[in-house]
């Protein structure tokens, strides 16, 4: 049975939307649960499923059962189902699963999000990144962060050698997702492809595409967690505001 995490919203307080977040490769819902906590205190509900299991033989499959399993997880998410606006966070294959999906026509109803957040999008073909100390070393430089991965006992280590199914890579690049989306990649980030990125959010209608400077591949957990954090909770307040910016800047000396 598949089970979820879930961070509420501080009591007393009025829920301002669902946040579903699906890891990626080797990781456990315990990978987030920094994340989540923290996007919870600004009154956002959020629930961490487990990674999509995506099967290169199968990729259509794959992206049907990763449906199901997020209409599921969205529509238990609160008394009567998720609060909107519904928004998919993925990291790794994770975005890679969620990006792939919405670009498809049979997305179930319950799944389809008001937005998307992808980070840490992997480039194609399989990597190379050594033992534990090298997959730390390409995943995050927060001692926090490095500290947790290694002590989770369900952490899958050496994932990040398996490649990606290159037709769901393919999908999650050229497809159209519909919605708003916020691309998050690091700039120290060894499995990124910085220029296909930029293809991609020019593609959307309604995308942005963020840097964090000295990030590498765990953008969402590496040392500047709290401004990424900030970044997301800039796009959920935008969004809840029509895509218009809530605080715009009239004159800066920085």
């Amino acid at each position: 049975m598949t089970e979820n995490t879930d961070h509420h919203a501080p009591e007393g307080l009025r829920t301002r939307g669902t946040l579903l977040v699906v890891p990626g490769r080797g990781e456990t819902r315990a990978t987030y649960t920094r994340l989540g906590r923290r996007l919870a205190a600004d009154a956002y509900r959020v629930r961490v499923v487990d990674a999509p299991d995506l099967d290169e033989g199968d990729p259509a499959g794959s992206l049907t059962r990763f449906g199901a399993r997020l209409a599921a997880a969205a529509r238990d998410s609160g008394e009567d189902g998720a609060v909107r606006p519904l928004v998919l966070v993925g990291a790794d294959s994770g975005a890679v699963a969620v990006a792939a999906l919405l670009g498809r026509e049979d997305v179930p109803s319950a799944a389809r999000p008001d937005a998307v957040v992808l980070a840490g999008l992997p480039s194609g073909g399989a990597a190379s990144v050594g033992g534990w100390e090298e997959e730390l070393d390409v995943r995050t430089a927060c001692p926090a962060h490095r500290g947790a991965l290694t002590e989770d006992t369900g952490l899958r280590r050496g994932a990040l050698d398996e490649a990606v199914p290159e037709a769901l890579l393919t999908a999650a690049y050229a497809g159209d997702i519909g919605v708003p989306a916020l691309l998050l990649t690091g700039d120290a980030d060894p499995l990124a492809d910085r220029e296909a990125l930029a293809r991609t959010a020019k593609s959307l209608a309604r995308a942005r595409l963020s840097v964090v400077r000295d990030a590498h591949h765990d953008v969402l957990n590496d040392m500047q967690h709290r401004s990424v954090a900030a970044e997301i909770v800039t796009f959920l307040e935008t969004l809840r505001n029509e895509l218009v910016p809530v605080v715009t800047v009239d004159s800066s000396a920085w």
